[in-house]
């Protein structure tokens, strides 16, 4: 994935959030949990750029959503405990063709009721990107 792709996704994710009246971080990773870009609204809080990475880490680890990993801890919950692993909603694999060329993780505060908008603004973004 290019720089300039990651960085639209990043810019694009922030700006759905805040269209919805969220206040987000974002970060994109390569395949392999590389920061690509990251970008952050005014207001959302400092947790947020720490987390934005984590769960794109292990969006791209798991080539998986958070969502998904999240819902399926119960039956194996040593996922939990894996180094930089963050299982909350709100990470999703960036596919090409079929292929997973990194992942996007968002993090909202300011009232943002779940994960799954902050995965909503992410997948919204490498939709329009990538034209999925």
């Amino acid at each position: 994935m290019s720089l300039s792709a990651a960085t639209r996704i990043a810019t694009l994710a922030v700006n759905n959030c805040a269209q919805l009246g969220y206040h987000v971080s974002v970060t994109v990773v390569d395949r392999s949990g590389v920061t690509l870009a990251v970008a952050r609204s005014e207001n959302a809080g400092p947790h947020t750029l720490g987390a934005s990475l984590g769960k794109a880490f292990t969006s791209a680890s798991a080539r998986n959503l958070t969502s998904e990993i999240a819902r399926n801890l119960p039956s194996n919950p040593g996922l939990a405990d894996i180094p930089g692993y963050l299982v909350l909603a709100g990470g999703a694999p960036i596919r090409v063709n079929g292929a997973v060329v990194g992942a996007v993780g968002a993090v909202g505060v300011s009232g943002a009721p779940s994960g799954m908008i902050d995965e909503e603004c992410g997948l919204d973004a490498t939709a329009a990107v990538f034209g999925q």
